[in-house]
């Protein structure tokens, strides 16, 4: 049976959240079909107020695949925002794992890796056609700059490169998980 790639999204973006809040960091689901953002999370400001500290797109896998990786397109080239995160869900292995890693990061790196594939040639030596299509994978069969064997490894549940401090206790909720 197909699986709708809206319900594997929205099982990623759960599972991201739910990872978040564990942790005792605010967090909460962007409104569907919001730009760019799929979950916001939110810091106590030195006044008590909260703020939103930074915004997190959310890429999920399901299936091996011939790479190991996930879709992306040339727009991603272009988001490297500071408050801009990306959670790269994989559901992959027995237990998911998720890398969190800055937009920055994956800016270049989706920039990278498709100008190293244009600049070589195709399999019977020809020119490769280029698309809006994009991937980050574990590795490459080429050289990319900057990206080296295991470079994935060390954004491995790396929830603290989002730079939010966990809230003592999540807002509205008492120790007892009851709402105040």
């Amino acid at each position: 049976m197909a699986r709708d790639h809206a319900v594997i999204g929205a099982a990623g973006e759960h599972l991201v959240l739910s990872r978040l809040l564990s942790r005792g960091i605010l967090a909460a689901k962007a409104p569907d079909g919001t730009s760019v953002v799929d979950l916001v999370v939110h810091q106590r400001r030195p006044d008590g107020q909260l703020s939103i500290a930074v915004a997190i797109q959310v890429k999920t896998r399901l299936r091996g695949g011939g790479d190991g990786g996930w879709h992306m397109q040339k727009k991603h080239e272009d988001h490297a925002e500071p408050w801009l995160y990306y959670a790269f869900v994989d559901f992959v292995p027995e237990n998911p794992v998720v890398y969190v890693m800055p937009s920055s990061k994956v800016a270049q790196v989706v920039r990278d890796s498709h100008a190293t594939w244009m600049a070589l040639p195709g399999a019977r030596g020809q020119a490769h056609n280029d698309s809006k299509m994009r991937r980050i994978r574990p590795k490459w069969p080429f050289e990319v700059p900057g990206v080296h064997e295991g470079w994935l490894d060390k954004y491995k549940e790396a929830w603290s490169l989002l730079g939010v401090e966990p809230s003592a206790e999540p807002v509205g909720i008492s120790a007892e998980g009851d709402d105040d």
